[in-house]
């Protein structure tokens, strides 16, 4: 018998995203990851905040008018966003790590609850910054 060489081709392939069918469970792990990286930047929006309140009046002032513009707003919207899915998911997956809500149905059940909580999270402290006169 003579060995055949094997190429590429032959070797069994990983799957990948092509493979895989869509579900909420794989999209709340991404947006997991996604506003974990997300809040990392937040940090460092915090970090240049208290920069700016330690080098005087006018770069405070000058920081303060950029997060009060409307980029400063959307920027400031999306990481109240992802400060709430990220704590919402957070706490299911400590759920999950007690060992609690792993079945197929409750997964699904619980990934749509944090989008919920999310959506109303945020909303909610929007609209009470507009009320008090934050924003």
């Amino acid at each position: 018998m003579t060995s055949v060489p094997r190429g590429p081709a032959d070797r069994p392939m990983s799957p990948h995203l092509q493979v895989w069918r869509w579900h909420v469970t794989m999209l709340t792990s991404i947006l997991h990851r996604v506003t974990g990286a997300g809040l990392y930047g937040a940090g460092l929006i915090v970090a240049a905040w208290a920069v700016a309140l330690g080098s005087g009046p006018e770069a405070y002032g000058a920081f303060m008018d950029l997060l009060g513009s409307p980029l400063g707003k959307l920027v400031m919207f999306a990481i109240s966003l992802a400060m709430f899915y990220h704590l919402a998911n957070g706490v299911r997956h400590l759920i999950w790590d007690a060992g609690h809500g792993l079945d197929l149905k409750s997964a699904n059940s619980s990934a749509y609850a944090v989008f919920g909580f999310t959506i109303a999270a945020t909303l909610a402290i929007w609209v009470i910054a507009f009320m008090a006169g934050v924003v």
